[in-house]
């Protein structure tokens, strides 16, 4: 695997980050609704990492969170 999905918990933000590899300053940041913003590669147009706001409150009920965007398969080279 190239670049693992990693991530982190900010609990005083109350924010989770997941990053593809490392973030790049030419990245943009793209505004998904329901507090998500996505990093996405200037160039190619791929999702990079994507940031998840106000996580505590996604999941008081203690049920899964829906996200509004999915995986795009990666085909093998």
């Amino acid at each position: 695997m190239k670049n693992p999905l990693t991530y982190f918990y900010d609990k005083e933000a109350d924010v989770f980050y997941f990053s593809s590899g490392t973030p790049k300053i030419s990245d943009e940041t793209v505004e998904a609704g329901n507090d998500v913003l996505l990093r996405v590669d200037s160039k190619t147009k791929n999702v990079r990492g994507f940031t998840l706001i106000n996580v505590s409150k996604r999941s008081a009920k203690g049920r899964g969170v829906t996200l509004p965007f999915s995986f795009a398969q990666i085909s093998k080279v």
